[in-house]
């Protein structure tokens, strides 16, 4: 494993946002992240495990301690099971997927970030999640030291979140996914038709990190009830779109230094190219202030903030 010092993390997530860290390093193994863990050990530095950078933003600041940042892992695909690395992109995955003519996660095409994100996330779109196919989880356990596998039904999926999001000590080193027989063409030209509907929502090079709130449960039949006059759309699952409470109180567009809430997709908010973590996180306070006063809803952030504090 080779170390780095003062590596500038800006680069390394889709926010392009964020200081130096101390240390950084890449792991491509279960071996590597070990020796990665041994290091933060003996230096008693705090470590964050980085993946493809998507879900995260940095501190201005950067991080005191040691960011290793897992790559690769490879795919392999045995009859409808497709095992791949925490450290693929999904887009990877999903795309091999529909090549070996395997269904099941075509809609996810477009999402942003790392196969093992993604799990650790559940991540979903267009009434497809990715916990819904998952066979077997393999997991690095930072305390112990330890492999261990997790079946699907161990794994702790609900609304964008695992067992693996809620214990920081789980790395997911790979996974396996069971999927169906599907048409290659059809697959193919699902993964290019939802990309397309991705990037009329919004341009996918944008600065940022995709979806920055979960979509809130909402018990005011009122606020459903006037969403679903607004949209001629009925809530999904008890469910509201973020970005429809952030347009209803009136911050489309609303701007914070270089941070701005979309104009287009209300819940992506945007670095429009000097913003600093400090603006996205007063610009998300005056989101959740807004819509908390205004709404009687508690938005909750998808993205998970580092390094701040220290």
């Amino acid at each position: 494993m080779v170390t780095k010092q003062n590596v500038l993390l800006a680069p390394y997530t889709t926010f392009k946002i964020g200081g130096p860290a101390k240390f950084f390093a890449d792991a491509c193994s279960a071996i590597e992240l070990a020796e990665a863990f041994e290091f933060a050990e003996d230096k008693k530095l705090p470590i964050y495990v980085l993946g493809g950078g998507s879900n995260v933003i940095f501190s201005d600041k950067g991080f005191p301690g040691l960011v290793v940042r897992i790559l690769d892992g490879g795919i392999k695909i045995n009859g409808k099971k497709i095992l791949a690395g925490g450290g693929m992109s999904l887009l990877d995955v999903v795309r091999s997927a529909a090549a070996a003519s395997l269904k099941g996660i075509e809609n996810l095409a477009g999402i942003p970030g790392s196969f093992g994100g993604a799990i650790r996330g559940n991540a979903g779109a267009f009434g497809t999640e990715i916990g819904d196919v998952v066979s077997v989880v393999k997991v690095l356990e930072r305390k112990t030291g330890l492999v261990k596998e997790y079946g699907k039904d161990e794994c702790g999926f609900g609304y964008r979140m695992s067992i693996f999001k809620m214990n920081p000590d789980f790395v997911i080193l790979s996974a396996e996914l069971q999927l169906a027989t599907g048409e290659r063409e059809s697959l193919e030209r699902i993964i290019t038709e939802t990309m397309a509907k991705r990037e009329a929502k919004h341009p996918q090079d944008a600065k940022c990190a995709g979806s920055f709130f979960m979509n809130p449960f909402i018990t005011d039949e009122r606020l459903l009830q006037e969403f679903e006059k607004d949209t001629g759309m009925p809530s999904k699952d008890g469910k509201l779109p973020a970005g429809w409470l952030i347009d209803h109180v009136g911050l489309r567009g609303k701007k914070i230094g270089g941070a701005m809430v979309s104009e287009k997709h209300p819940n992506y908010l945007l670095n429009t190219g000097n913003a600093t973590a400090e603006d996205v996180m007063t610009l998300a306070s005056l989101i959740k202030t807004r819509v908390r006063d205004q709404l009687r809803v508690k938005l909750q952030e998808e993205v998970q903030y580092v390094g701040f504090g220290s």
